[in-house]
């Protein structure tokens, strides 16, 4: 693969925020990735930014004014002085109430509101921010450990130079906040692998689930059982993608790479090595788009600094990274092997090919109803213009 002009972003403030002991949200997940990166002297071939902090006024891009100013007030010591907002706008148990919260998302969202600018700005080919990619946040409330939605805020900047932008969601998870949000766009089609099941977190995702309104058959969902390896991975992937890829015909492409889906995760139940998300990203990557790629899920820190070391030379110009992790790096972290790559586990799949055909053919049914515009006064995007989302 030729090498490509990759645009890193990065702030080592990340490694100050903490969820606490117990939540398995760990932003120093995004220093090990750091280090991990630096000691494969990968930084050199990226362009290397510092994450911006977003400002209030671009949150409101998406956000809700009163939501933020919640997030901007609230803290561990007046938590218990904001019971009736912590009801309307954090409901939900898994989004404790940090210190640096606001801090904390708004670098994150600044970062890949970054990463989509220099993409308009054509500085460069592709953008990294593993610090984002939280997918499930709403427009006036916090969700499954994610606050801002930075994706929805990058995918705005990207749609005011872009006529047609693909978003794509390899975390376990349902990408629920980002697909509601362009429900009823038909300028933005949503494309989320995940595992689905009936008592599985956030409960949605199902094929059926298409859009509405100018977004129906905008909204792609390819819902998985547990223990999943990568020749089924890649094959559904890479048989939905092309389909999308030749329906919707991108301009842009968003892809967040959460990797809880790698065998050893704490939470998630799928059973992929490095190679599984890997494949995904070479696949996405040869169509020469515009790419912003994001971080994700993750509940295992030594495995995503692996996975997320993995794809960003993958991104840079192709290249497998060497088995032996370098000398540098603290092996009381990453033992006892000491090796980049992950084995998958001894566990029953519960896909099978079958099963993923018949999702495919579903998929393929919604999508020869999508009529492509192609008329050049369509590709003409005012900067000015403002995008309304739920």
């Amino acid at each position: 693969m030729e090498k490509k002009k990759v645009a890193y972003i990065y702030d080592p403030a990340f490694n100050t925020f903490d969820y606490g002991s117990e939540h398995p949200m760990k932003p120093q997940r995004i220093g090990m990735t750091h280090e991990l990166i630096e000691s494969y002297q990968l930084l050199p071939k990226l362009q290397v930014y510092k994450s911006p902090s977003m400002e209030i006024n671009e949150l409101l891009e998406f956000h809700d004014e009163k939501y933020l100013q919640f997030l901007q007030k609230v803290n561990p010591e007046n938590e218990e002085q904001f019971s009736k907002e912590m009801e309307i706008y954090n409901p939900e148990e898994d989004c404790p109430i940090f210190k640096g919260l606001f801090e904390y998302s708004c670098l994150q969202a600044g970062s890949s509101k970054l990463g989509a600018k220099l993409l308009n700005d054509k500085e460069v080919e592709i953008a990294i921010n593993w610090s984002g990619g939280y997918h499930h946040a709403r427009k006036s409330q916090a969700s499954g450990f994610c606050f801002v939605n930075d994706i929805v805020l990058a995918i705005q900047e990207l749609l005011k130079h872009h006529t047609r932008v693909l978003y794509i969601d390899i975390d376990i998870h349902h990408g629920d906040g980002v697909e509601t949000a362009f429900f009823s766009s038909n300028r933005v089609m949503t494309c989320s692998f995940h595992k689905y099941e009936d008592d599985w977190w956030p409960y949605t995702g199902k094929v059926s689930r298409i859009g509405t309104g100018k977004g129906e058959n905008y909204s792609v969902n390819v819902p998985l059982k547990d223990n999943i390896d990568d020749e089924q991975y890649i094959y559904i992937f890479k048989k939905t993608m092309k389909e999308v890829i030749d329906r919707f015909q991108p301009n842009a492409i968003v892809m967040q790479c959460g990797c809880d889906t790698l065998a050893g995760d704490i939470i998630g139940d799928f059973n992929l090595t490095l190679e599984g998300p890997a494949e995904c990203v070479r696949f996405i990557r040869q169509y020469n788009l515009p790419l912003l790629v994001l971080g994700g899920g993750g509940y295992t820190p030594k495995n995503v600094a692996r996975c997320w070391t993995y794809l960003t030379s993958l991104l840079i110009d192709g290249k497998k990274l060497e088995k032996e992790l370098p000398e540098n790096i603290d092996r009381d972290i990453y033992g006892p092997n000491n090796l980049l790559y992950i084995d998958k586990y001894n566990r029953e799949n519960k896909n099978s090919f079958e099963e993923l055909d018949n999702i495919y053919t579903e998929i393929h049914n919604h999508l020869k109803n999508i009529e492509i515009v192609t008329s050049v006064e369509n590709l003409i995007v005012s900067t000015k213009k403002q995008l309304k989302i739920k």
